[in-house]
């Protein structure tokens, strides 16, 4: 019995197995200085090389099996609870209680990958966490960090990488970064870049920089459009004070141009338009009256600004805003732009007699000459849209220099006298006597072309008997 007793007590210091004891203070202390030992030669375990010893818990079962496992992870959660309820309770201890179960892990076990479960029964108590840190890795770490090149930034945003741009604080970094970005062609960045411009510079220099750089320019516009920085519908005043704000923004001399005509357009439009609406509204003018206004001039492109003038104002001296010959010189229209405008509005109308005047110039002698920097050919069409008289059209379709353009337009809009003259001066007989079945017969078209016909037999016979008379004698 004695000797039974020993070989007992043997086995209790000897193993590593202990019992429980009721001196909590040194079973804590024991028990954590114990993990502190198995966390800090996990290096030194996993080298350990002891396959061949096999380890068996206190139900005899093999340590590192399934259901020992099983039976491990039920035990450590309870164990857990268990700890951390204790550990509440004891205030006066800044220790947490470790499980039990710890001391039932072999080195065989942890290198046969129970590592985890014995990591969690070490770590999961309701105190200090006496585990380890585990870290992310340092290249994950690197996403955040401020060394990245402009180009190496474009890189990691093609990817989709987070990249923080506020270290780029000088102008010059700013611009190499946007250049990058350009020569990247993702258009998600450089919308990216130049919001983070846009935030960071004053609006001057912005403009100034993008000014060479068209498609970045192309970029922030798209954008501001699609968010609603700017606006595409103004009111009046606030458009002009906008144009205005524009004028002294750095651009190119040609851009400066016509920000300032543009400006100047919509001052002009504000003034027509409050004397035209008080004209209108007072019922003063008949030209109002039978021709009502359809639409606003404010915010009227410059074309269609003319036209309205044409319309409207086109017997108004030089001197006054609304007058057609002040727009042309104050915009510097050309000749061209300014006929076509002044022809169709006045065709419009139908006042023949300014569409006659627009084309009659007067030469050193005194003498009148008509002239169309256009081309009469495109007048004749302009005339027969707005359904111009047969008589107006034949007078232009006259003046088409090119005879074959001048006989087209002539049988097209039914101009028979301008086919029938263009025949006679080309003595061609034969045309004459085609033309004459397109008309009516015994009209006065008809006659005019047996006239002609007859005039052309007796200038042949009197041709040819000269002829004969002068080679007899």
């Amino acid at each position: 019995m004695s000797r039974a007793r020993a070989d007992e007590e043997e086995y209790w210091h000897s193993s590593k197995f202990r019992a429980f004891t009721f001196d909590d203070e040194d079973d804590e202390l024991s028990q954590l200085k114990e993990s502190k030992r198995a966390v800090n030669s996990l290096r030194d375990i996993v080298d350990d090389d002891d396959d061949d010893l096999e380890r068996v818990s206190w139900s005899g079962e093999p340590v590192g099996s399934i259901s020992w496992s099983i039976k491990e992870t039920a035990s450590g959660s309870t164990s857990s609870l268990d700890g951390r309820d204790s550990s509440l309770q004891k205030g006066s201890s800044s220790y947490a209680v470790l499980p039990k179960q710890g001391s039932s892990y072999s080195l065989s076990s942890l290198f046969k990958g129970e590592l985890c479960f014995f990591l969690s029964a070490l770590t999961d108590t309701g105190g200090k966490s006496y585990a380890p840190e585990l870290r992310r890795p340092k290249a994950e770490y690197k996403d955040y960090s401020s060394d990245w090149s402009p180009k190496d930034t474009v890189r990691r945003m093609q990817r989709g990488k987070v990249c923080s741009l506020e270290r780029f604080r000088s102008l010059q970094d700013k611009l190499v970064l946007l250049d990058e970005a350009v020569a990247g062609h993702d258009g998600n960045v450089i919308t990216a870049v130049l919001i983070f411009l846009k935030r960071t510079l004053r609006r001057e220099i912005l403009f100034r920089e993008l000014e060479v750089r068209q498609v970045a320019l192309c970029h922030l516009i798209h954008f501001l459009r699609e968010t609603g920085d700017i606006p595409r519908s103004l009111n009046v005043e606030k458009r002009r004070e906008f144009l205005k704000s524009c004028i002294g923004l750095p651009f190119s001399a040609e851009d400066t141009s016509h920000i300032q005509d543009h400006y100047t357009l919509l001052e002009r439009q504000i003034i027509i338009e409050a004397n035209d609406r008080h004209l209108e509204m007072a019922g003063q003018s008949e030209l109002f009256r039978k021709y009502p206004r359809k639409a606003s001039i404010l915010n009227m492109p410059l074309v269609t600004t003319l036209f309205y003038s044409c319309f409207y104002h086109y017997t108004e001296a030089e001197g006054t805003f609304s007058s057609p010959s002040n727009l042309k010189k104050t915009f510097k229209i050309p000749d061209k732009q300014y006929v076509l405008t002044a022809l169709a509005a006045r065709a419009k109308l139908r006042a023949w007699g300014d569409v006659d005047a627009l084309f009659t110039t007067k030469n050193w002698l005194g003498y009148t000459k008509k002239k169309a920097p256009i081309g009469f050919h495109r007048v004749v069409e302009i005339l027969q849209r707005n359904s111009a008289p047969v008589q107006v059209l034949q007078e232009y379709v006259r003046l088409v220099e090119d005879v074959e353009t001048r006989l087209s337009l002539a049988t097209k809009y039914k101009c028979h006298d301008v086919v029938i003259e263009t025949y006679r001066d080309l003595k061609d007989r034969i045309q004459l006597i085609a033309y004459k079945s397109k008309v009516e017969r015994g009209s006065a078209e008809d006659e005019k072309i047996n006239s002609i016909l007859n005039n052309m037999v007796r200038n042949a016979y009197f041709f040819f008997r000269t002829f004969i008379g002068n080679h007899v004698d």
